[in-house]
């Protein structure tokens, strides 16, 4: 790599239950990081589907910012994503968490039937326009799959999750602990990440793994 690839992490709030998944968000920039690339976050400007107390896994009654929470991680370095311009990155990459199903899109509620956020829609579809790699962490295929279509990825090898994915046209494909898939034809790259009941530092080889595979697509 001659120059520090540019990625572009989108996040979808701040805790696994409304938003980014916080492990997977936090080590796929440390594996941005440690593979000599930068980054830059961004998350879409709209309120959360809804607020989860991650105590009891219940939803209260206050209301939330999808790009305020997200702020959080990226310790406030983030832009919306609708700022999100493919001609200024290499790589988009899209950590897991039930916001990626909830906020990015209505996956978790609609299923195959799902909308997507515009802002979310127009990064994908620009992105693969545009010939530049893809990576979506745990649930986050489902949103690619569902903008896309025909494509390989990967949520592990949970069924119901795998016959959704393929109603919406993507070839869900079986990968465990810290492997990756990549569709080298449309540049996704896919992990599974806490779509198995994964350790902390078998996200760790997920993240870096589809972090060094989407440079090698570069």
């Amino acid at each position: 790599m001659s120059a520090k690839a540019k990625f572009a992490v989108v996040l979808s709030g701040c805790g696994v239950y409304d938003g980014s998944e916080i492990h997977e968000a936090v080590l796929t920039l440390l594996a941005i990081d440690r593979a000599g690339g930068a980054y830059q976050c961004f998350a879409p400007d709209v309120p959360q589907m809804h607020v989860i107390n991650h105590v009891v896994g219940t939803p209260g009654a206050e209301s939330r910012n999808v790009l305020v929470e997200s702020a959080r991680i990226a310790r406030g370095a983030i832009l919306p994503l609708a700022d999100y311009k493919p001609a200024d990155f290499d790589i988009l990459a899209f950590p897991g968490g039930f916001g990626a199903a909830k906020n990015l899109c209505t996956f978790a509620v609609d299923g195959p039937d799902c909308t997507v956020n515009p802002d979310a829609e127009k990064a994908i579809r620009s992105t693969h326009a545009a010939k530049k790699p893809i990576v979506a962490l745990c649930i986050a295929p489902a949103l690619v799959a569902k903008v896309l279509g025909k494509i390989d990825v990967t949520i592990g090898n949970d069924a119901g999750t795998a016959k959704a994915i393929a109603a919406m046209g993507g070839n869900p494909l079986e990968r465990t602990y810290g492997e990756v898939c990549v569709d080298n034809a449309n540049k996704i790259v896919t992990s599974p990440c806490y779509m198995l009941n994964s350790t902390i530092g078998q996200i760790a080889d997920g993240a870096a793994a589809a972090v060094a595979a989407a440079l090698k697509l570069l």
